[in-house]
């Protein structure tokens, strides 16, 4: 994999353990109904930026396998 890749997947496994934190702390704790909302923000806010990168992950895989190891930037 490339350097870009390794990259991306650290951040994804780095990222389901904050998930992993948010649901451990949702269920652990008495919590308000507005403490509850902002975690369930963030665990919204988690899995959007997660499924991304995965996305982003698998077209870089992807060009690999084709044997494009050069990314092209896109903003």
């Amino acid at each position: 994999m490339t350097k870009e890749a390794k990259q991306l997947a650290g951040l994804i496994a780095g990222l389901r353990e904050s998930l992993d934190e948010i649901h451990k702390e949702r269920a652990g704790a008495k919590l308000s109904g507005a403490e509850m909302g902002l975690l369930d923000e963030r665990r919204n806010n988690l899995l959007l930026t997660i499924a991304a990168l995965n996305d982003r992950l698998s077209a870089v895989q992807g060009l690999i396998n084709l044997g494009r190891p050069h990314i092209i930037r896109v903003h």
